[in-house]
């Protein structure tokens, strides 16, 4: 018992461990089973059938699968009731059969489209082919066939006239007996009977029998009598002609072409101008001549003609076979697994003839197309964001006129933690085949899955799209971690997935979102052991979409009268916002430019348009937003009329003495107002009133007019006629006709002269006619050869007098032969011979030695002058391409150009500016001008060429090109951040230099990611008129991407390279407004932001008492010069009195009237223009130390010599309204600037003013000039030099100012040692004062007269800018002053275009900011006077008023000292 007791133990034991582990096995088994796909579909299916009325139908349905199905039918796509139904009932195989079909004029209930499905439960539906069942009608003859009368082996046709459906229950009976068919005796596919190669035994009573459901219907009986040949000739005529047929592959046809006629015919048929071959058996001739083709192919297509001949006659007749191909499958859609939230897509590509139509259907029902089922790709169904319900079978069905076929696949979305089968079958989207099993794969996986990612964040939210950013989870319990973004529309159950392209990845962008909608998003991560915790959900909107108006539907063009056209739209369907207007564009065909007209409603008449012409329209609708999207060009043509014009160049000749020819060219084509049918002809006797007429087609110019008399003067005239009527008749010509006709018995006599020119090349041979003028002359022939005349022969029409022969060889001897002949024969030749000039003989051609020597041929060559082409017209074609034509006066009427002449055109763009031709020849007369610029305005002429004569040029015709696309992207992309507004930021640009258009709009595109795709990047619509725009809400501290791209009317230009730009870190008070600017370096190398910081230097009561000592010496020592210098301009020369006078009278326009409220002193910048700057004679040194040295352009012009220069150069980066060209040159430039100075004695120091000449590198009219600030000497050197913390010389600039001015402005500084060391002379330098005014004003001069209104802009810097900069000497002192075109604000001897601002610094206090109000400059006149009155010297009382200035300056400096 003990050991029994122990074996029940460990077996309960062996039980409680064992039995959970086999549980879970078997439970992971049956959650990792996959389930199987259930084959399920159709293996018969219903086909077309046509059944008669009373009679059965039966519908086959044969349906494939090991589950248990049901069928049910459907007709007209509305299921039967087949319980109930006594007629329909549904057999046990699936078929449907109809017992007796019922149908009758009002009631066709049986009549239709059957279509037959399966269903298995809990698995879907699927549904057969369509089949259309006809019932035939009832059997009624429209008409009765008629007796006959044949002859021996000839043919006969009986109709039969029935309706197309019951042909096949007709039959034929001879005598009521029913007639076998043969190869003699055929039916026609329309039930008529061909009785061929007809012999005795066919004679007798024919009828024609319907039998439909056991009724009988007859025709009457008619006799057919057969009759011997009696061998008559008889003309060729058709009994029955084929007539266009459309079958299908596969199938067979019957071409009917039956001929009778004597002798009999002989009948063969073509297919597309290739004769058919009977012997492969696919083509076969039945009953004499009709065609039978079996098994039918696509190559059967085309056009198919029966011809029949005999020796006296042929017969064609033409008829098209159309073949159609039903729809086959080339891809079929296949069974796919899938897991929730997933994308997958459905593919289905099918062909066929017509090509058919693709709907999908799932379990049945029509599939419509919506946010989450999509047709893509033609034919493709896409279906997102899988949910459970979305199970079953799906079906691409196809359909076209020949059929329909559909094929069928199984969708099983399987559960997260089961692993999708690999492979997977169909294609899924590439948001889903990044990451296709994010479960564990099965019972094997084990351990822990992530925890939730953290901080999900919208870092970039657009329209149509978010770009979601998210950090790793707290705990990944693993490397290769992958996510998963789940998102919903708001509203919505149907979630779907986007997986990360790369373990680790942590952002992700979601496309093709609706606007202005919400979005909830979760992430998810997966590890190796499967799908980790989800995230907190985030709720987005998307942005709204700023649209302009979609094309206008139904757009329609419809013509009511010979010159008016109705056009009428509809609303577009998107667009935000309330349509303004529409703007109609047109233009007539061969038009070169469009026209354009608004209007408010939906629809519009145009009147007064030309007739018989062709007008295509398009319609853009405009919002607030600006214009839409034009709609495709509709195409409407006015109305025929009459013509307005007559027929042109009406000639007569008169044939002989009965006949004459009359001939003529159609009216104007821009006056025949429709398609000319005919033309009318009138003519009469003498002045009779009695007219006679004659109507030909509106395709022939001539007519022949007989049967007239001898000798009697006619008056004819045209008239062309349309579809309307007649229009305006030609004027009466009057000819006579011959009193006797000319001889045509016997050939014409031999030509009376013949003359010959050789040429390098070419011969001219001219000659008179006989002289005997009463033989006809039908033509002459030319024949010519090297040595005899009879190598070559040409015809020429019998009224030409003269011809070239052309591509002879030079120095060769030809003989040459010319005889008249008419259609007797031939005349008596005349002969002449001539030897072609050597390659290089010099002579003129036009005028040689041989006509010396020789009698003039007949005609003689024309010596007056070439005449220039006329009507010469451009026609645009393209974009790029402008026809040119014209006609040639010189030329016959038919313009064929028959000697050596050639064309020049040339043409220019229409600019008064632009003086310079592009030419071509051509030896035509059209030619096609290649390589133009889009949108733009040529003019072109053409002259003539013949030898050395030439036209004139001829008068101009003009084109303007099409528009294209922009071939250049927007320029001069810059970006700055808002003043106090860190998260907005202005985006400015300048047009694409090459717009090729009217711009219309700009698009910006900004980023986070400058590699992101295009579709990824945030886009700004922006109206064409705009070159400026803000964004704002931007994150701070994140660095943005911007890109522009402008569009025309033809679509959109390329992008802009990408422009960086960051935001700031926090919004700060203090920050300067632009980022790209922020900080300035200081020489210790720490950054300063503003010029406060750069210049905080706190001076002593001791410094500022030097200062003013300094100051009173200085303004001492200008007094003592300006009088030295007014007393050595008394000994000037006159030119150097002109150059004050010009200086004088260009500061005159500079007075500024300042009010009473502003700031005056220091007031010494106001009358700085009575000042001379230039260099002193007091120097005993040739080369003066001090000079007036203009900046050079760049600062390459000036090299600093002392190398230590270089660390004191002091960088800036520039404003965001720079291009970053401009900012990388003036960056290194900005330390260094030139002095303008002057020598001294061993004075004590003076303030001595700066003048710097300003550049601007973009605009002629834009330039800054900089007010500098009193410097101080050193107190241990003859000369000043750098301190050890010398300032900043660089003050902030305002958005405002920035974006007035295109550059900041650089200095050089030259080294100090060029300064000459054994002068004792002291120089100082002005630097820039507390404010910086910025000039925008014109140039003036003795060239430039030009005036623009100027501006300025002062800026408040530290009082106290450093006063111990030194000044040193130029590097070159000879530099000359570029010019400039600005207004110079002091005289200098650089050149009247130099342009420099004296400034001089002010001392001990800060002023506040100021609008100095600069005058315009003055008019030439005003200029001129002031020249005048600048011719003599100065007076006494000049003097006196320079002196009372300059007391006014020492007032305002005491006053500076006191406070």
């Amino acid at each position: 018992m003990a050991e029994l007791g122990a074996e029940l133990l460990l077996s309960l034991i062996c039980l409680t461990f064992l039995r959970p582990l086999t549980m879970a096995v078997h439970t992971d088994k049956e959650e990792s089973a996959v389930p199987q796909f259930v084959p399920f579909g159709f293996s018969v299916e219903p086909e077309d059938a046509l059944v008669v009325r009373g009679g059965p139908a039966l519908l086959n349905c044969l349906v494939a699968s090991p589950e248990a199905f049901r069928v049910e039918w459907k007709k007209d796509g509305s299921y039967l009731t087949l319980q109930a139904d006594e007629r329909r009932r549904l057999l046990d195989n699936g078929s449907l059969l109809i017992s007796s079909v019922v149908h009758s004029k009002h009631n066709k209930p049986d009549e239709g489209v059957y279509q037959c499905t399966a269903s298995i439960q809990n698995l879907g539906t699927i549904s057969s082919k369509t089949a259309r069942l006809s019932v035939a009608g009832v059997p009624r003859f429209s008409s009765q066939p008629e007796a006959g009368l044949v002859r021996h082996g000839d043919s006969h046709v009986f109709l039969c006239d029935i309706i197309q459906d019951l042909v096949g229950f007709s039959r034929w009976e001879l005598n009521k007996q029913p007639l076998a068919l043969d190869h003699r005796l055929l039916q026609l596919p329309s039930g008529a009977l061909v009785v061929s190669n007809a012999s005795d035994a066919d004679a007798g009573s024919y009828r024609c029998v319907v039998e439909t459901g056991g009724v009988v219907k007859s025709s009457d009986e008619v006799e057919l009598k057969v009759i011997a040949e009696t061998g008559e000739s008889r003309k060729l005529e058709y009994l029955t002609t084929p007539s266009a047929i459309t079958s299908v592959v596969g199938e067979s046809v019957l071409l009917p072409c039956v001929v009778t006629g004597s002798p009999a015919p002989y009948v063969r048929w073509m297919l597309n101008d290739q004769l058919i071959d009977e012997s492969d058996g696919h083509f076969e001739m039945l009953a004499g001549g009709s065609l039978r083709i079996v098994n039918l192919t696509v190559e059967d297509s085309g056009t198919f003609s029966c011809l029949a001949d005999n020796m006296n006659d042929s017969l064609e007749a033409k008829a098209e076979l159309n073949i159609q191909v039903p729809p086959q499958f080339l891809k079929k859609p296949v069974n796919t697994y899938a897991h929730e939230s997933m994308d997958i897509i459905f593919e289905c590509e099918v062909t066929g003839s017509p090509a058919p139509t693709v709907r999908w259907v799932k379990n049945g029902d029509t599939v419509i197309p919506s946010d989450y089922f999509k047709i893509i790709e033609e034919h493709n169904l896409q279906v997102l964001g899988l949910v459970k319900t979305d199970e079953g079978y799906y079906q691409c069905m196809a359909e076209n006129d020949a059929g329909n076929v559909q094929a069928s696949a199984q969708l099983i979305i399987l559960k997260h933690d089961v692993s999708l089968p690999s492979p997977t079958s169909p294609p899924l989207t590439s948001a889903t085949t990044e990451h296709v099993t994010p479960g564990s794969g099965g019972a094997g996986a084990v351990g822990p899955t992530p925890s939730a990612p953290r901080d999900v964040v919208a870092s970039l939210v657009s329209t149509r799209f978010i770009k979601l950013t998210w950090r790793q989870p707290a705990e990944t319990h693993g490397d290769d971690v992958t996510y998963s973004v789940y998102y919903s529309l708001e509203g919505t159950n149907r979630e779907r997935i986007v997986n990360t392209s790369q373990p680790g990845e942590m952002q992700v962008t979601i496309q093709n979102l609706v606007p202005e909608s919400k979005y909830t998003f979760r992430v998810v991560a997966h590890n190796g052991n499967g799908v980790g915790e989800s995230s907190s959900a985030v709720t987005v909107a998307t942005q709204p979409e700023v649209q302009v108006p979609g094309p206008a539907p139904n757009l329609q063009a419809t013509a009511t009268s010979p010159t008016s056209i109705a056009v009428s739209w509809e609303t577009p369907v998107t667009g935000n916002g309330e349509i303004q207007n529409y703007k109609i564009i047109y233009t007539a065909k061969g038009q070169d430019g469009e026209q354009e007209i608004d209007v408010r409603g939906l629809t519009y008449t145009f009147t007064g348009l030309k007739k018989f012409t062709e007008y295509s329209f398009r319609i853009v609708a405009y919002n607030k937003h600006g214009p839409g999207v034009s709609t495709d060009d509709v195409t409407a043509q006015t109305f025929s009329a009459v013509p307005s014009a007559p027929p042109q160049n009406v000639t007569v000749e008169i044939l002989n003495s009965k006949s004459m020819m009359v001939r003529w060219q159609p009216p104007p084509a821009d006056e025949q107002n429709g398609e000319i049918t005919s033309y009318k002809i009138r003519y009469r006797k003498g002045a009779r009133k009695s007219e006679a007429s004659d109507i030909v087609p509106g395709t022939q110019l001539h007519t022949l007019l007989d049967n007239l008399q001898r000798g009697t003067e006619y008056s004819v005239r045209v008239t062309a006629m349309t579809l309307n009527g007649s229009g305006p008749a030609s004027d009466w010509i009057t000819s006579e006709t011959f009193e006797s006709d000319l001889d045509e018995s016997r050939v014409p006599d031999i030509p009376s002269s013949l003359h010959v020119r050789p040429l390098v090349n070419s011969i001219v041979v001219s000659w008179t006619p006989p002289e005997n003028q009463d033989i006809v002359v039908r033509g002459y022939i030319i024949g010519y050869g090297i040595g005899s005349p009879h190598a070559q022969f040409i015809k020429v029409d019998y009224k030409q007098r003269y011809y070239s022969i052309e591509n002879l060889e030079p120095s060769s001897h030809y003989v040459i032969s010319l005889k008249a002949f008419n259609n007797v024969g031939e005349g008596i030749p005349v002969y002449e011979s001539a030897i072609t000039r050597p390659q290089s003989d010099p002579i003129d051609p036009d005028v040689d030695l041989y006509e010396l020597f020789h009698a003039p041929y007949t005609p003689v060559p024309e010596t007056t002058p070439m005449l220039p082409p006329v009507g010469v017209q451009a026609s645009v074609l393209s974009h790029d391409t402008i026809k040119v034509t014209w006609a040639d006066n010189s030329l016959p009427k038919n313009q064929k150009i028959t000697d050596a002449r050639y064309y020049t055109v040339r043409w220019k763009t229409n600019i008064p500016a632009n003086t310079k031709f592009k030419v071509a020849n051509t030896t035509t007369l059209t030619h096609m001008v290649t390589g133009l610029k889009p949108n733009t305005l040529y003019e072109f002429s053409v002259m003539v060429t013949k030898g050395r004569r030439s036209s004139t040029w001829s008068m101009t015709a003009h084109g303007t090109t099409f528009e294209t696309i922009p071939s250049s992207s927007p320029k001069d992309v810059t970006v700055v951040s808002k003043e106090g507004r860190p998260r907005t930021i202005i985006v400015n640009w300048q047009p694409p230099s090459e717009a090729n258009g009217k711009i219309t709009g700009y698009i910006i595109y900004y980023s986070t990611d400058v590699n992101a795709e295009v579709h990824n990047w945030v886009i700004d619509p922006i109206l064409g008129n705009r070159l400026t725009h803000q964004i704002q809400d931007l994150t701070l501290d994140t660095t943005y991407y911007f890109k522009l791209q402008a569009r025309n009317s033809k679509g959109m230009g390329p992008m802009s390279e990408a422009v960086q730009f960051r935001t700031p870190k926090a919004e700060s008070s203090d920050k300067m407004p632009n980022d790209q600017a922020s900080s300035i370096p200081k020489p210790n190398g720490r950054p300063s932001g503003n010029v406060d910081n750069a210049v905080g230097i706190t001076a002593n009561e001791n410094y500022i008492l030097i200062i003013v000592i300094v100051v009173l010496v200085g303004a001492f020592i200008i007094i003592s010069v300006v009088v030295g210098a007014f007393l050595c301009t008394r000994r000037t020369t006159s030119q150097q009195k002109k150059k004050r006078a010009a200086c004088k009278s260009t500061n005159g326009s500079h007075k500024y009237k300042v009010n009473s409220k502003d700031l005056k002193p220091p007031d010494l910048w106001i009358h700085h223009e009575r000042l001379e700057l230039k260099p002193m004679d007091k120097s005993p040194d040739p080369n003066p130390v001090m000079t007036d040295t203009p900046i050079p352009r760049t600062s390459q012009d000036i090299t600093p010599v002392d190398s230590t220069l270089d660390s004191s150069v002091h960088k800036r980066r520039d404003s965001g309204h720079e291009s970053e060209e401009s900012m990388s040159t003036l960056a290194g430039r900005r330390g260094m600037r030139p002095k303008i100075m002057m020598p001294f004695d061993t004075q004590p120091p003076q303030p001595v003013i700066s003048a710097h000449p300003i550049h601007s590198l973009d605009n002629h009219y834009h330039h800054h000039y900089h007010l500098g600030s009193l410097a101080s000497p050193s107190p241990s050197h003859g000369h000043l030099h750098h301190q050890n913390s010398p300032r900043s010389i660089v003050t902030p600039m305002s958005h405002l100012d920035s974006a007035d001015s295109t550059e900041s402005v650089s200095r050089n500084v030259p080294s100090s040692d060029m300064m000459s060391t054994s002068s004792t002379q002291h120089v100082y330098s002005v630097e820039p004062s507390e404010t910086e005014i910025s000039y925008l004003s014109s140039g003036t001069g003795e060239e430039d007269t030009n005036t623009y209104p100027p501006t300025a802009h002062v800026r408040p810097t530290h009082p106290l800018k450093s006063f111990a900069v030194p000044t040193i000497t130029p590097h070159n002192p000879s530099f000359e002053s570029p010019a400039l075109p600005s207004t110079p604000l002091l005289a200098q001897t650089g050149g009247p275009h130099s342009s420099k601002t004296a400034s001089i610094g002010t001392l001990g206090r800060v002023r506040a900011p100021m609008v100095v109000n600069v005058p315009s400059a003055p008019d030439a006149q005003e200029t001129a006077r002031m020249l005048e009155d600048s011719e003599p010297s100065y007076k006494a009382d000049v003097l006196t008023e320079e002196m009372a200035h300059l007391e006014g300056l020492m007032k305002d400096l005491n006053a500076i000292t006191t406070t």
